[in-house]
Order: structure tokens, then sequence, then C-alpha cells
């Protein structure tokens, strides 16, 4: 693989860097709703820019490429776990949050995250980028590549799987 050098170069760490500092929090906060683990979220979120940096000549819009990135390299992440708890029959320890976050939180917000966190992962890449990304239904359709249609379709079983599961909270 060959390395960009000069003025191409140049203009890709620019351009990564000013993307860098201003959408890093927001896409670590959307990975971690989708991975559910800061450190794997920060991981699929600098995988992304270091992504980002390779592709730069050939990336449109930026900040919708990294969204489509950050949550694929999520699924991927999903995906493996799963994987090796197929194989391995390894019990996963429940999701709760560390013990310093569990203080920092309100009950409410716990079960709200817990209640997230059951949802199907389409469902929560949906509702996670409706709600944390602020995207429109055509964005999220093109982020995760589905159509607008299936948007609503997930957007709507997850809001109803979250009032049942959130009743309680009323």
């Amino acid at each position: 693989m060959a390395f960009m050098t000069g003025p191409d170069h140049d203009a890709a760490v620019t351009g990564v860097e000013a993307r860098f500092r201003s959408d890093y929090r927001a896409l670590v906060g959307l990975a971690r709703l989708l991975v559910d683990d800061l450190g794997q979220a920060e991981e699929v979120v600098q995988d992304a820019f270091v992504a980002l940096h390779r592709h730069w000549s050939r990336v449109g819009d930026p900040g919708a490429w990294l969204r489509t990135t950050v949550v694929n390299g999520a699924r991927g992440r999903l995906r493996r776990k799963a994987v090796g708890r197929r194989h391995l029959r390894v019990a996963e320890p429940p999701l709760t949050a560390p013990p310093d976050e569990r203080v920092l939180l309100a009950d409410d917000a716990l079960a709200v995250l817990a209640a997230l966190r059951a949802l199907p992962h389409r469902q929560r890449a949906v509702v996670a980028l409706r709600y944390w990304a602020h995207l429109s239904e055509s964005e999220i359709a093109a982020t995760l590549g589905i159509s607008t249609g299936s948007v609503k379709t997930h957007a709507h079983r997850a809001m109803g799987a979250l009032a049942v599961s959130l009743e309680a909270l009323r």
C-alpha cells in the first residue's frame, strides 16, 4: 500500500484533524450506545478516523462517511462478540454500568439504557442515530444501507419495545 505524501497528505491530515476535533465525542457516544463498552466504542471511532485518513481523497461527505463507518464497525464488534459467545459458551457479565457511572446516573437513566441495550441491533442503531446523532430518516437509511420504510419500521418497533420496558417509570 502506498502512503500519501505532499499536498494530498497535508490536506488529509488537516481535514481529519478538523473532523476529529468536531465529531469525536459525538461519535464515541453513538458507538457506545451500540457496543455498550466505552473502550470498544473509542476503538471503533479511532478505526473510523484512521480509515477516513486513508480514503480522504475519495470521501465526499466526511461526517456521513464517519457515521456509517462507526455503525458498521460497531456491528462488526457485536457480531464477533456473538460468535465468541456461541463458540466458547462463555457467560457474559450482565450489562450494568460500572460503579462510578451508577453513582452519576439516575435510576431512570439506567433503566432507559438497559431497555435500549435489550433492543435488537438494528432497532438500537436506528434509535441511537435518530436521538443521539439527530439524523433524519433518510440520513439514517443512508447510514445503515436500508430503505426509509425500514427505518420507520425499526423505529416504530423500538419505540414500542421501549414503551413496554419503561412502563414502570411513568
